[in-house]
């Protein structure tokens, strides 16, 4: 073998689209230091080291793990179930609130990402931007860290301050996701946009009728949410979105294995014949709200 080849040196291993945030991350032990990349990990100037793992996220998780978070099972479910496009209304949703942000060069930061279908219906809409998922799970980041070629993915718990800088995100997305208001405020420029999109009463309402062990709606959940934005937020628009859309047999199992719901319902009834609907009712709002 040439010298030559003995010396090359290949770059530091670490997915492109997430060369795109190294300005904005930080360490998440310091607070407050810059992340330079390394031979197939993060670190920053002190020495704390974070591992990129080779299906393309970077886990900066550290201490105690996130106790939510998709398993295997409800990834590759929720994979089948958003490639039929039953949900694609949701998503067109989500990018037209993001593009109203008027910011072409955008950065947006999904927070509870899962496989990142929504971050990627995001930046086909603002083809300048650049996004950034942060979800726990490892097993739903190995799909978001290929949702899209401009789309980076984090391993994070979003109750916990968010490894980013200050002011940095013109979009937040929030889609049927958890949410951290004050963290949302933090890392949103002053004329940054928080989208939240959630269910309402009548979502999946087929399904809860036939599976009463599924998790119900809290008729309160608006109130809620509510009260835990004000003392951030102001809403701007909100946007309604309610359809029904067909299932086949196993579109309707991967719709209820996709969820939380798995671990309420009983694998015997989702494999009872004629027990699970043949179409169900989509029922959504997605909130634009600006900070204060």
């Amino acid at each position: 073998m040439a010298l030559g080849a003995l010396q090359h040196d290949p770059g530091p291993l670490y997915p492109p689209a997430l060369e795109l945030f190294l300005g904005l991350l930080r360490c998440p032990t310091c607070r407050t230091r810059h992340l330079h990349p390394g031979r197939g990990a993060l670190r920053c100037p002190v020495g704390h080291t974070f591992d990129i793992a080779r299906h393309g996220y970077a886990g900066l998780l550290t201490g105690t793990r996130a106790t939510s978070g998709d398993d295997a099972a409800m990834v590759q479910a929720r994979n089948r179930f958003l490639s039929t496009g039953a949900y694609a209304p949701i998503r067109d949703l989500g990018a037209s609130l993001a593009a109203d942000a008027d910011a072409e060069q955008a950065t947006v930061v999904d927070v509870g990402c899962g496989t990142g279908y929504y971050l990627a219906g995001v930046l086909d809409r603002l083809p300048g931007a650049r996004g950034l998922g942060l979800a726990p799970s490892v097993r739903a980041l190995r799909s978001a860290a290929r949702a899209h070629d401009r789309a980076a993915a984090v391993a994070w718990d979003v109750f916990r301050p968010f490894p980013l800088a200050d002011g940095v995100a013109d979009v937040v997305l929030d889609v049927f996701a958890p949410r951290n208001p004050a963290e949302f405020h933090r890392v949103l420029r002053p004329t940054g946009r928080l989208i939240v999109v959630r269910p309402i009463e009548r979502h999946l309402a087929e399904l809860r009728d036939r599976l009463p062990s599924m998790v119900t709606i809290d008729p309160a959940k608006e109130q809620r949410l509510h009260r835990a934005l004000d003392p951030f937020f102001e809403g701007t628009v909100t946007e309604h979105v309610e359809y029904t859309t067909s299932l086949a047999g196993v579109d309707a199992l991967d719709l209820v294995a996709m969820t939380p719901n798995a671990r309420h319902v009983s694998r015997a009834d989702l494999n009872h014949d004629g027990l699970l609907p043949d179409e169900v009712t989509v029922s959504v709002l997605a909130t634009a709200y600006q900070p204060r």
